[in-house]
């Protein structure tokens, strides 16, 4: 019975599909012309017998150090009858000519309308004299792990090619910050890069852009960057030549089991406000130690969601946040920047607000801790309102060793409340103990940058 609901399922032939959309498909050819290599001659020793006889060589060669040109393949889609095209951005990078090949025959050169390398996907467009045949983005977010697909595209420069596959996994991320792919078995090969992945409707759900392989061909292991993803790029590249993400302004980490515990949260969910520089979260309030659990009326998984939701949201949109606070929930209003003009910027230093504290040691929690002195703030070039307690050592065998912390760390905060001394930090672990808490989060900054650490108060018995 259940083989033949698997033949009922699986498809006669994927001829009627293929001969719909192959029309919408293009390989795309690219020249640039690079500098000379002069490391293509022979290294030879200054004064060797060999030396003038391969300046001989290369003189005759006359054409050697001058800039030459080199092309490479790949594939796209039209998405537009008057001529917009989708392909990858590694595909055109630093191109000086774009030439678009049709599955119906004829050549167009095209030109650039926008790139964004953070999903790879550019936008080119052509000045086609008759209306040209065109596909349409599918809902990626619909496409099941088991559903079949088809990949179009000019494998190793063979010309038009398809091959089929499933779905084979989801939401697989490889190492950009917005990354969404579509893992599928059908073959993907180099040159397939920029071409559709289409469902059964003959949408494009996915642009192949990625393999895994340890041969440079396919093992059946192959990514497309969700079509929910590139629709949003493309129609940004449309309007404006350019990305406009949202910026909310902050940096964040995972919320583990362990720092769900220490602040009293129900399960380990949204996203551990670790530190928030000057921008719009600020404005609004946000604190470090705020753990994002909403953001726009949609409830916040982890850090790759809230960084997703965020960056596909419209700059200057303002948008509800709800964040979990001193045992209770908290709704601020945020009005979001540009990503773009953001990045690169410094994040803000944590204000200080205090004075030294005396200068004594002590053990707690597994580490050997001194209160922040001018010498302290010297050596580990703190800045002058850095407070807090300084790590000089760490028991190898403790749990904040496990943790990551080190001598020279800073620890700023604990149970989210600012630390000036040793007996401030004792009096934060008694308060955790009588709230029944099995652990204290500490707010740790090394070089600047900050982290929150759970360490489990037993450790301090």
């Amino acid at each position: 019975m259940a083989q033949a609901i698997a033949a009922q399922a699986r498809p006669e032939s994927f001829a009627d599909l293929a001969e719909q959309v192959s029309p919408a498909v293009v390989n795309i050819t690219t020249s640039t012309v690079v500098a000379a290599n002069s490391d293509t001659m022979p290294m030879v020793p200054e004064g060797s017998p060999f030396e003038d006889f391969f300046r001989e060589f290369r003189d005759r060669g006359g054409n050697q150090d001058r800039p030459r040109r080199t092309s490479a393949l790949g594939s796209g889609f039209v998405i537009s009858e008057d001529g917009y095209i989708v392909t990858n951005n590694h595909v055109i990078e630093r191109a000086d000519e774009i030439i678009i090949e049709f599955y119906e025959g004829g050549e167009l050169e095209a030109e650039v309308i926008g790139t964004d390398p953070k999903t790879d996907i550019a936008l080119l467009k052509v000045e086609p004299d008759e209306p040209l045949p065109f596909v349409s983005f599918g809902d990626s977010d619909g496409a099941r792990v088991g559903d079949w697909v088809m990949a179009m595209g000019n494998p190793l420069g063979q010309g038009f090619s398809a091959s089929a596959g499933i779905v084979s996994a989801r939401n697989r991320a490889l190492s950009g910050t917005y990354d969404d792919y579509i893992q599928t078995d059908a073959a993907i090969n180099r040159g397939n890069s920029g071409g559709p992945l289409f469902n059964m409707d003959g949408e494009v759900v996915g642009v192949n852009t990625a393999i895994l392989s340890p041969n440079g061909g396919s093992i059946g292991i192959g990514f497309s960057m969700a079509s929910n993803v590139v629709t949003r790029v493309v129609n940004q590249l449309k309007e404006y030549g350019e990305t406009r993400r949202g910026w909310l302004g902050v940096h964040i980490q995972d919320v583990s089991d362990d720092v769900a515990e220490a602040i009293g949260l129900d399960e380990a969910r949204g996203a551990l406000v670790t530190d928030v520089p000057e921008g719009p979260a600020r404005e609004a309030g946000m604190e470090a130690g705020d753990v994002i659990l909403s953001f726009d009326g949609e409830d916040v998984a982890d850090t790759r969601e809230l960084v997703r939701r965020v960056g596909n949201a419209e700059v200057g949109k303002t948008v509800r946040i709800v964040v979990f606070r001193n045992d209770g929930t908290e709704t601020l209003k945020v009005t979001l920047g540009r990503r773009e003009e953001a990045e690169g910027a410094v994040p803000a230093a944590q204000p200080g607000g205090g004075v030294d504290g005396e200068a004594v040691e002590g053990e707690v929690l597994g580490m050997t801790l001194s209160p922040v002195t001018d010498e302290l703030r010297e050596q580990l070039e703190l800045d002058d309102d850095a407070t807090g307690l300084v790590v000089k050592d760490v028991d190898p065998l403790a749990e904040a060793h496990e943790k990551g912390m080190r001598a020279g760390d800073l620890v700023t905060e604990a149970g989210q409340q600012k630390l000036m001394s040793l007996s401030d930090l004792e009096t934060r672990i008694e308060e955790a103990r009588e709230a029944g808490r099995k652990s204290l989060l500490l707010l740790v900054r090394r070089a600047g940058e900050p982290r929150f650490v759970a360490l489990s108060l037993d450790a301090d018995e």
